[in-house]
């Protein structure tokens, strides 16, 4: 049997319209404006495949979030959030170790009042050179391993720091004595006089800048490094 309500209100001042049917389908909307009065309450039990982006606004309880959802409480500003794997917690930062899992960028920002302690450098190994041009980029690691062979070999430096720091890099450079080197017209030197490199073996040079590389200031830390 099918009943077709078209522009018809039911109304009462009691009791309830029983349609004796549970197969009864509808579609469209019903207009706000005929809803009144006091709707029940309605069991979600049953439903399913219900759209989270429609809620606007309001909280979901604890409860309605499933297992694996770890209640994150706020704690307190300033404090740290840590993970027990089931749940957070909030503690106060200070004297709270941190090992990191990953590399972190400094993106050039000041980090002040540390100690250093088992530290290393990166090394940019630049390896056999070749003759030519070639250029030490600071970026690459502060510590730079070179062999220059086959002939003339013309190093330049770049990406220093700011002007207003310290840059710098250590160079180990074998058998630079072996072919012609010439360094950056911005290096000074000890008394204007670049160090006399060894044929075989191998030279430790440190250059610094404090005016992002408008005058390098290169010195040998040790020539011809080896065992007495």
């Amino acid at each position: 049997m099918t009943i077709t309500i078209d522009d018809t209100s039911i109304t009462g001042s009691s009791g309830a319209v029983d349609f004796g049917s549970s197969n009864i389908t509808t579609s469209g909307t019903i207009p706000a404006a005929s809803l009144t009065g006091a709707i029940p309450a309605i069991s979600g039990a049953s439903m399913t495949g219900l759209n989270a982006t429609q809620l606007a606004s309001g909280t979901v309880p604890d409860a309605r979030l499933p297992a694996n959802v770890p209640n994150v409480a706020p704690g307190t500003s300033g404090n740290l959030l840590t993970s027990t794997g089931s749940a957070w917690a909030s503690s106060a930062a200070s004297g709270v170790g941190i090992t990191l899992g990953a590399a972190l960028s400094g993106a050039d920002q000041t980090v002040s009042r540390v100690n250093l302690q088992d530290y290393g450098e990166v090394t940019n190994a630049i390896g056999s050179v070749g003759g030519g041009t070639q250029d030490i980029d600071v970026t690459l690691g502060n510590n730079v391993t070179a062999t220059v062979d086959t002939s003339t070999t013309t190093f330049t430096f770049s990406n220093p720091t700011a002007s207003d720091e310290l840059c710098g890099f250590t160079l180990f450079l074998t058998n630079g004595g072996s072919q012609t080197v010439n360094w950056p017209a911005t290096v000074d030197f000890p008394g204007g006089t670049a160090p006399t490199l060894t044929a075989s073996g191998v030279d430790i040079l440190v250059f610094v800048t404090t005016d992002g590389g408008t005058i390098w200031h290169g010195m040998a830390s040790s020539l011809d490094s080896k065992t007495p």
